[in-house]
């Protein structure tokens, strides 16, 4: 795992999980008690906004559910948790809580309309009659709980294995920081009904379960707007910012990639998001610290700080180069609709040619050059190539967009000579044509 991926499962919810646990277990805790009624009701009033405002119903019913399923636990134990309704309601909660995440999860995200709502609401209050049922004390078992015996039965324990797993594999899917946060605040549930079950200690863990959520909503809110959705890079509005930051030294790096509008219209979107993510992993991967962006459509930028043009030079074409290299393989639906495309074109071209040569009889026939397709389409693994245009600050260039426009411009020198090619930008052609002028003005 990359940087980037650690810092997904260690921030926020690795963090507050251990600073919650360190201060339970800590002398400090018993200071800190009195405030915690007021740390707990700030944290599920707080969540409960911002999954309202976020428009999460995942989140909102989550939290519903982690409340419910703690005042249940406080109510049917009354301070008796090892034995009777109170070990019942534990074994309950660690029960449904994460089969609860894991059902919120999989159910699609509608927003909080009804249609959304009604059945989230549904399971809650069937779960809320079995939990009131099964806890009455009738139904629940005599026998206390033997010192040394886990709160949580074995078999119990298998919803939690469950619940991170699923959390794991939707976090490789998607790369959104909410997953990560998903599976810590299973984590402080489990450490809350398995080591505190009742009093503070279960206040600080079940609130701590709840700000994990809430903050990783805001974590994922500040990725999606930061990120690219589709490559997982960042994406516009970070490259905008990171020139705030840029010192007297640095390179900007404008990356195209060739023929991506023909490449679409022959393969299909899908494909071509395919190609989108993997020029932008290759970029990612740039040498001299360079930071990749997606600037739209099938344009990159690459920001190296303390870095020349002429550095950042041999950096590009080495990525150029990686670029050119990959190669992934069209599915087979994908290949059938490319050929069928191919021949409603051909169709076409043979019809409009049979056209031109009944209205004009007379005249000669002559071989027209159209382009011919590139080894790759004729084979089903497919590749790429990228032109990139690189600048830095000068005398002329100063400001971070004059220096766009530089790299700008020398993208467009790569793509007039031919494509695949790394251009730095330079003012030697501009002063080479000014010294021409002026010697020719002396004759």
């Amino acid at each position: 795992m990359n940087g980037r991926t650690w810092k997904a499962w260690l921030v926020p919810g690795g963090l507050l999980l251990a600073l919650a646990a360190a201060l339970v277990n800590s002398t400090l805790f018993i200071q800190v008690a009195p405030s915690l009624a007021f740390y707990y009701v700030a944290v599920f009033a707080g969540g409960l906004l911002l999954a309202w405002r976020f428009n999460s119903s995942r989140v909102l019913f989550s939290l519903l559910a982690l409340l419910l399923a703690h005042r249940a636990v406080d109510f049917f134990s009354e301070g008796q948790i090892h034995a009777g309704p109170g070990r019942t309601a534990v074994a309950l909660a660690a029960l449904l809580i994460p089969l609860n995440f894991i059902v919120f999860a999989a159910m699609r995200e509608r927003g909080l309309v009804i249609a959304g709502i009604a059945p989230r609401f549904g399971l809650l209050f069937l779960e809320s009659v079995i939990f009131a049922v099964l806890c009455r004390p009738e139904n629940s078992p005599a026998r206390p709980q033997h010192p040394g015996e886990a709160a949580i039965p074995l078999w119990i324990l298998l919803s939690f294995v469950a619940a991170t797993a699923v959390f794991v594999r939707r976090f490789f899917q998607t790369r959104k920081p909410i997953e990560p946060g998903f599976a810590w605040s299973v984590a402080a549930v489990f450490m809350w009904l398995e080591f505190a079950s009742a009093g503070k200690a279960a206040d600080a863990y079940v609130a701590t379960a709840a700000l994990i959520l809430g903050a990783s909503l805001i974590e994922t809110s500040y990725v999606l707007a930061y990120h690219d959705e589709l490559t997982g890079i960042r994406g516009r509005r970070a490259f905008n910012e990171s020139l705030l930051s840029l010192d007297q030294q640095y390179a900007i790096a404008i990356v195209d990639i060739d023929h991506f509008k023909k490449f679409n219209d022959t393969y299909g979107h899908d494909v071509g998001d395919q190609v989108l993510c993997m020029v932008a992993k290759r970029l990612s991967q740039a040498g001299g610290d360079g930071q990749a962006f997606r600037c739209g459509g099938e344009e990159f930028a690459i920001v190296f700080r303390n870095t020349s043009a002429k550095e950042a030079f041999e950096h590009l074409d080495s990525l150029r180069l990686i670029v050119e290299k990959s190669t992934f393989q069209v599915r087979g639906s994908e290949r059938r609709a490319e050929r069928r495309a191919e021949k409603r074109s051909d169709s076409r071209n043979d019809l409009r040619k049979g056209e031109a040569d009944r209205r004009k009889p007379a005249r000669r026939k002559t071989a027209s050059a159209s382009p011919s397709p590139s080894p790759d389409r004729l084979s089903d693994h497919l590749s790429v190539t990228v032109s990139i245009g690189v600048a830095e600050p000068s005398t002329r260039y100063r400001q971070p967009e004059q220096v766009i426009q530089a790299a700008d411009q020398a993208l467009y020198r790569a793509k007039n000579k031919g494509r695949n090619r790394v251009e730095l930008a330079s003012t030697a052609p501009l002063r080479l044509a000014e010294g021409k002028r002026a010697k020719a003005s002396r004759f």
